[in-house]
């Protein structure tokens, strides 16, 4: 079954990227199984959407005529999407959700602690629930709070909002960036495969997101680099708690990782040469003078941490393990220094990488 849906949201993604339509077309489903799995989440009609919502808006207790002119004026935008105008019901209904989308919408306001208590009532309306929590999730993952905009969207279903595409999709950029593979990979497969009129640029990004992971590997500096700006996404919102210092624990621990298997490999190299010469290294009668010298370059360095950027990306594992555990303590004069010399050969992208994530760790609560 899960092979069967990778087939199909690949040649769903090849229609997606090859800028045709839906590529994958299917029987109607007839039972009630395939009525649950397949082909069923589509955008609400407009009038049923429109009556849901006035049943909603009456069941409030609050629909007098002022409530009922206000709610014929959202519906009658021909600007404002179905969605758009749902969830301004739910505001004009709802002095708590009023608010709650407010300080989600203000880009000055802190990040959340936690998702609201009226977002986890399953007492409440789940019409209502829904729309409100998709909002909720959509105005945070704008401003790059996936944490709780992807705990809200767990909380409801899809089937309830009017727009599940908006659901599936921003659940799915929550997943990616928090680098939930598995999860991410089963939300897109269902936004391509079981939202056929989702919009075009949810399923050209969705399918971006999808041939991303599809290059992600375990413990290399790939994905050291996409941790490291996960981390520094938590601390741009100020969030240098426990769980932050935990990636940072993680990270440091897979860079370990990597200097212990530097260190396997110089040991490896070093007895080709009766371990006389670092592997980098020149070697005797170059006219260098001394074995172990660099040879000097013939012209000025062209970036800020000098060497040509085509070297094949080797460090000196005891520089970066040096680097790793004394970085918060070194002068700035002395990290620049330090920095050039350890990722001089290292590939453009890496280096950047790696000096971003120094530099905010080092501005960053230290880890106990």
């Amino acid at each position: 079954m899960k092979s069967a849906c990778v087939r199909l949201s690949i040649l769903s993604l090849c229609a997606v990227l090859l800028g045709g339509s839906w590529a994958v077309q299917s029987a109607e489903p007839t039972t009630a199984k395939e009525l649950a799995s397949f082909g069923t989440l589509r955008p609400m009609d407009t009038e049923v959407a429109r009556t849901r919502a006035l049943e909603w808006l009456k069941s409030t207790g609050k629909m007098d005529e002022a409530a009922q002119r206000a709610f014929d004026v959202i519906w009658a935008q021909p600007e404002q999407s179905v969605f758009d105008k749902t969830v301004d019901t739910i505001i004009l209904g709802s002095p708590d959700a009023a608010q709650l989308l407010a300080e989600a919408r203000d880009p000055n306001a802190p990040a959340p602690k936690e998702v609201p208590s009226l977002l986890k009532d399953t007492k409440l309306n789940a019409f209502f629930r829904a729309n409100l929590a998709t909002a909720y999730a959509k105005a945070l993952t704008s401003k790059r709070v996936y944490e709780e905009a992807l705990e809200a969207l767990r909380g409801v279903r899809p089937e309830y909002v009017v727009d599940p595409a908006t659901y599936l999709f921003h659940k799915a950029v929550a997943e990616h960036v928090m680098l939930h593979k598995q999860d991410a990979t089963r939300t897109i497969v269902r936004l391509l495969d079981d939202v056929p009129d989702a919009p075009e640029r949810y399923k050209m990004v969705a399918a971006l997101m999808f041939l991303d992971m599809q290059q992600w590997k375990e413990k290399d500096l790939a994905e050291i680099g996409r941790k490291m700006t996960n981390i520094e996404r938590r601390l741009d919102l100020a969030r240098g708690g426990p769980q932050t210092q935990k990636l940072q624990k993680d990270v440091l621990a897979r860079l370990d990782e990597i200097i212990k298997k530097l260190e396997n490999q110089q040991k490896g190299s070093g007895s080709g040469n009766g371990g006389s010469c670092p592997s980098g290294g020149q070697q005797p009668g170059d006219g260098s003078g001394k074995p172990g010298d660099n040879k000097q370059a013939s012209s000025p360095q062209k970036d800020s941490f000098g060497g040509t950027a085509t070297g094949p990306g080797h460090v000196d594992p005891k520089k970066l393990k040096e680097l790793v555990d004394g970085w918060g303590k070194l002068p700035e004069k002395d990290r620049v220094k330090a920095m050039t010399e350890m990722i001089r050969d290292m590939p453009p992208s890496y280096r950047q990488m790696i000096e971003d994530y120094y530099k905010r760790t080092a501005s960053a609560q230290p880890l106990p």
